[in-house]
Order: C-alpha cells, then sequence, then structure tokens
C-alpha cells in the first residue's frame, strides 16, 4: 500500500465544483485536495487517483497523486478550510484525502487553467491534447478535458500543458461508460490540429491496448475503501470493464473524429478505424 502524507498547513480554497483546496503536506510539498464529503461524490476522489495513475502508464503529462492525511487539529485551526453545500458552510471531513500535486507552486503567477486559442497552438506539448484523448474516451470521462498550463520563467514564451481533474472519468459517481462523441474532449478543436494519422495517438494509444488486467489493478491498488464505499465488487467490475473496453478506444476516438465537430481538420484519409491491438487470450476467452 501506498503510505500516506499528512497535511500541515491549509493554503487557500481553489475554484471548482468540487471545492478543492490548496494544502502543504509533510513532504513539502503543495497539493490540491479533494474531500470526502465535497459536493459531488466521493467516489470523484477514487476516479481521481484511478483515472490518474492509469494516464501516467500511457506517459500522459499529469500530476503526481497521494492520499493525505487531513487530521481533525488542522481543519479546527483553519478556518477557510470549509465547503458550502445547501447553503451551508460546512468543515471538510477529517482522514484520507484525494491529493494531486500542485502544478504551480514553483512559479506562482505563471499557470493557468485557460489560454485563448492565439496562445494555445504555442503550447510545448500540444500533441499530447491527442494523446490524452484515448484516457478519456477508455475511461468514458463525461467532463470536459481540463487542462492548467505553466511556462518556466516570465521570458519563457511557451507554455506546457499537465492534464488535472480526472474526478468525472468512469461518468462520475455512476461507474458506467455512456459513450457519446462529443464527451471528454477539449473546448476548442485548435489542440487537435496536429492530428493527422493513428500515429497521432501514440504511445498511449498502443500501451492502453496492451495494458493487462494485473497493470490496471495496480493503478487501483492504492484506493483507500472508503472512497469507493467499500464497494469492492464494484471496483472489480470497474477493472474488468476496463480491461475489456481497450478494444473499443479507437472506435470511440473514430466517432469523435467523424462528428459534426470534425476535430481532425488535417486527418489524412485511410482506413477509419485502424487494426486495434490483438486480444490477449484471457480477453479472447471472455
Amino acid at each position: 500500500m501506498e503510505t500516506s502524507i499528512s497535511a500541515v498547513q491549509h493554503i487557500r480554497p481553489l475554484r471548482g465544483g468540487a471545492q478543492s483546496h490548496l494544502l502543504r503536506a509533510s513532504d513539502g510539498n503543495w497539493y490540491v485536495t479533494k474531500f470526502q464529503n465535497n459536493p459531488q461524490h466521493i467516489r470523484v476522489l477514487a476516479n481521481e487517483m484511478f483515472a490518474t495513475k492509469l494516464g501516467l502508464q500511457l506517459s500522459l503529462p499529469m500530476p503526481q497523486v497521494a492520499v493525505i492525511e487531513v487530521s481533525d487539529w488542522l481543519i479546527e485551526h483553519s478556518p477557510e478550510l470549509r465547503i458550502q453545500l445547501a447553503g451551508l458552510q460546512l468543515a471538510v471531513k477529517g482522514g484520507k484525502q484525494f491529493g494531486s500535486l500542485y502544478v504551480g507552486e514553483d512559479n506562482p503567477g505563471l499557470m493557468f487553467d485557460y489560454l485563448p486559442n492565439e496562445m494555445l497552438k504555442n503550447v510545448r506539448n500540444i500533441d499530447d491534447f491527442g494523446r490524452v484523448l484515448v484516457l478519456d474516451k477508455w475511461s468514458s470521462n463525461s467532463d470536459g478535458r481540463q487542462a492548467v498550463f505553466s511556462r518556466k520563467s516570465l521570458r519563457a514564451h511557451k507554455y506546457s500543458a499537465t492534464f488535472v481533474d480526472q474526478g468525472y472519468c468512469f461518468n462520475a459517481s455512476e461507474w458506467t461508460f455512456p459513450d457519446y462523441p462529443l464527451r471528454g474532449v477539449y473546448a476548442s478543436n485548435c489542440v487537435y490540429e496536429c492530428v493527422s494519422r493513428w500515429e497521432s495517438f501514440e504511445p498511449a494509444l498502443s500501451r492502453a491496448e496492451s495494458m493487462d488486467e494485473e497493470t490496471i489493478w495496480r493503478c487501483a491498488a492504492d484506493i483507500p475503501a472508503e472512497w469507493y464505499e467499500d464497494n469492492r465488487n464494484g471496483l472489480d467490475c470497474l477493472v474488468q470493464q476496463l480491461f475489456i473496453r481497450r478494444r473499443h478506444i479507437r472506435k470511440l476516438i473514430d466517432d469523435f473524429r467523424t462528428s459534426p465537430r470534425k476535430p481532425f481538420p488535417n486527418w489524412k484519409n485511410s482506413m477509419s478505424v485502424a487494426v486495434t491491438a490483438a486480444p490477449s487470450a484471457a480477453l479472447a476467452a471472455s
């Protein structure tokens, strides 16, 4: 099991539907922290950890994640460590919370969650917007793709994108897979102009298609049981569904490609859906 870290200081509240807070932890790092009693659902914590670890397996630029222990003492002595729920201001719940390493700790004032189109085209790793589609379609992300943009100094002209906020993967609290072409995609088409063929999704696509069930389970192994309401059978079913869905990722991406939005203006026509990776013996028997 992954060793949890402890929160030692409340920095500030953050924007967003989950009402995250920025905390400094015992390892010296800052973490965007989501709490068990957030307004969305407790399962968004499990989704964040599981989907981010899958993304890291696919070599996508995502922050490291951790279980962060928040003490009752810190909550009591941090007046702003509260959430708004049904018009009431409530203390966050103590115990094990989800922490995502804060991208902007080393460059305050140089991190943004939005860039206009003319600046998006100069993002250093814009190719990764195509690759992250692999994860978002595989996991049936029911939210639009979220990213933050950072640069190392004021003199640096280009930003780098980091993909954050995986809480609505697996259809948020439902743990189902309703697939719609425009779900889980970025708001602006300009990030997809570099997508021209199936190779544009590599190496994430091949890694997802060839991922075995044991590797998928390892990405879920450190999720605290309370984050998925002790529903081990539900987690087992989620892992099995992801294992089966590897075969359908290209079809899901192709449904987006051929949608009225026409996201890939530079796509070179060939076969509409390339041949997927050969299923394993275990999958063929399922």
